[in-house]
Formats: C-alpha cells, structure tokens, sequence
C-alpha cells in the first residue's frame, strides 16, 4: 500500500484589521479556533488592540492564540512561509501548497457584502497569494476550506459547497446568505453554532425597523 502524506498541522492567521469585535465575528473566531484544535493546527489572531475585550466565548476558547502585534512583525524571519488567501490572486490554493507555506493568513473581516477588499492592506506587504475560487466565503469558511486543502490534501474544486444559501426568518420571511459555504455532512451548510440565530435575531429587528 502506498504511504499517504499526511502534512503536519498548520498555524491560520486572523489579521483582525477592526477596533472592535462584533458578536458575529466572536462566533466565527470561536469556530475557527475549535476546528484548528480539533484538527491539530494553530489559530492565531493577530493585531488585536490591547484594550479589546474578548467576550466570555472567546476566553474559553481552546486553540486560540491572541496576538496585539501584527502579522509582519510575528513573522518577519519566514515571510516567505506565509501564504496570503486573496481573492485577487491569480492561482487558487492547490494541496501542494501545504508543502510550500506553514502560515496561512487571512484579512478580517472576509465576509463584507459587498466585498471591500480588506485584503488589500495585507497584499501590500508582499505575500504570495492564493485563491478560494470565485464565490465570497465567510471567513470560518475560508479557513476551513483552506485546512481541508492544505492538511487533508483535497483539491479546493473537489469540497462540496453550497451556495448563497436561503435562511427561513419566520413562515413570512426569509434571507438568502450572500456567501459559499461548505456543505456538512447533514447536507446543511456549515456556520457557527448561534450563527443562524444571531442571524434570524438581526433580521427580525431590521424588520422591525421598517414596520
């Protein structure tokens, strides 16, 4: 039988480029640093204002690692060990990657709709890029799709995704989610456990806005 490489467990870099915290993002961060644990890897979020308080999830959190310094100065002897995930790169992330960088980085927040390209501060500094393909993904999304890539070496075509998916508010109401998601074994998609009900609670009260 033939050896299966396996590649050792990554460090997935959040460069948290907002002063503050919003609940979402505390629910996606917590996700990310459970899976990062679970799997092995690290989970690092950089640039963290030292006068940001972490809400109680976060504390709690196994597998993340808080970071207030920024991502150039925490790697500046291996830049070229950092691999930046940039929608504007030209080449998507293949499993090969995974023998080339150990550090993958990501530029909160990814899941603006629209896009404001908040990638753009990192791509100034010089990091090869890579692709997620073309649809905009959350950014729990990104990195698990990044460690399905790199770690369980599966081309980032092959993961099975389900797109802009629609999310029933109430019997009147519903949301369409304006993202990739990867699909879970439930056929659902995978978000944040709370995601969905912060989501539902967010939407009743724009409704309520209008009313």
């Amino acid at each position: 039988m033939a050896n299966i490489r396996q590649s050792p467990g990554k460090t997935f870099v959040v460069e948290h480029l907002d002063p503050e915290l919003e609940e979402w993002s505390s629910l996606e961060y917590f996700t990310i640093a459970s899976e990062s644990h679970d799997a092995g890897a690290r989970f690092l979020l950089s640039s963290v204002p030292a006068s940001l308080k972490l809400p109680a999830n976060l504390q709690q959190a196994k597998g993340l690692n808080i970071e207030t310094r920024g991502i150039e100065e925490i790697y500046a002897s291996s830049k070229d060990k950092v691999c930046l995930l940039d929608p504007a790169a030209s080449k998507d992330l293949s499993p090969e990657d995974g023998d080339t960088f150990d550090i993958f980085l990501f530029g909160g927040i990814l899941g603006d709709d629209p896009p404001r390209d908040r990638t753009s501060e990192l791509r100034k500094k010089g990091y090869q890029g890579r692709r997620l393909g073309p649809v905009q993904m959350t950014t729990d999304t990104a990195v698990r799709v990044t460690r399905i890539v790199v770690q369980d070496r599966v081309p980032v075509d092959k993961i099975p995704y389900i797109d802009h998916p629609e999310l029933r508010i109430n019997k009147n109401e519903s949301t369409e989610m304006p993202f990739r998601y990867v699909k879970g074994s439930d056929g659902q998609p995978i978000m944040p456990q709370g995601m969905v009900d912060l989501i539902k609670k967010d939407s009743e009260k724009g409704l309520g806005d209008l009313l």
